[in-house]
């Protein structure tokens, strides 16, 4: 069966979808209920562009929405420990701890969220996956990041978003509860200064750079690992979340 097949709800919302090591066919034939579990889950993400602009640090709330709903059916954090004996003596221990496992009937399934890391956490993840799966510890590895729509789009939709409702300045900003730092804030100030930009392209630029940055984990990053190796031969699953998400 195609990603497509298996995934439907997730297709027809424009989600990114990759498989490597024929991870689509051990799907279809030994964790259909996986598939169909993960498409109805990830497929109810949704978050208001508010509350996108608004949040600081700390982790994002479609995480966090994300991670109950994986929780409460059963996808739960796991610390697996390996240890190898040689005459009963130990020669090597490692331990992988993974956010969301889930044991099938034919096999584990480790799923990682990367909504907004640095990229080099894909590595950790792909790698952390392809030692579990020699060690016959899962079946299967599976990560959800940022799509490219998502990633391509959403400075627009930024801009579009102040633009429309009056966030046109500073004290717009401040008078809404956008939080931002003083460092964020002179940033924006800068480029209105010194590059033309109004002050909702300003906003706009700087709030996506620095929050969806280039160096942080999206589909493009997580892509160009998959077709470099990186994580093989574990059978993984990639979905990418589309701009569609994102209510205005």
């Amino acid at each position: 069966m195609t990603l497509e097949e298996l995934f439907p709800n997730l297709a027809a919302a424009g989600y990114d979808l990759a498989a490597t090591y024929h991870a689509n066919a051990i799907l279809s034939v030994d964790f259909r209920d996986a598939a169909t579990e993960l498409d109805s889950l990830i497929s109810q993400l949704s978050v208001p562009i508010i509350e996108l602009v608004g949040s600081g640090g700390g982790e994002a709330q479609l995480t966090q929405r994300l991670r109950h709903s994986l929780h409460d059916r059963g996808w739960v954090k796991h610390n697996f420990k390996v240890k190898k004996l040689i005459d009963e003596q130990p020669t090597y221990a490692s331990s992988h701890e993974v956010d969301h496992v889930k044991a099938f009937q034919a096999g584990t399934i480790a799923f990682e969220i990367e909504w907004n890391n640095k990229d080099p956490f894909f590595d950790r993840d792909l790698e952390s996956f392809q030692r579990l799966h020699a060690d016959g510890a899962i079946s299967l590895g599976a990560i959800v990041t940022r799509g490219h729509t998502f990633q391509n789009g959403i400075q627009q939709l930024i801009r579009d978003y102040a633009n429309s409702t009056g966030l046109t300045s500073r004290q717009a900003l401040l008078d809404a509860g956008i939080q931002r730092t003083p460092r964020q804030l002179n940033a924006i100030d800068r480029l209105v200064e010194r590059s033309g930009y109004s002050y909702a392209d300003a906003w706009a630029k700087s709030f996506t750079s620095d929050k969806f940055g280039a160096a942080t984990t999206h589909w493009a990053k997580l892509e160009t690992r998959l077709d470099r190796g990186v994580g093989s031969p574990c059978p993984l699953l990639a979905f990418g979340i589309p701009l569609s998400v994102v209510i205005t």
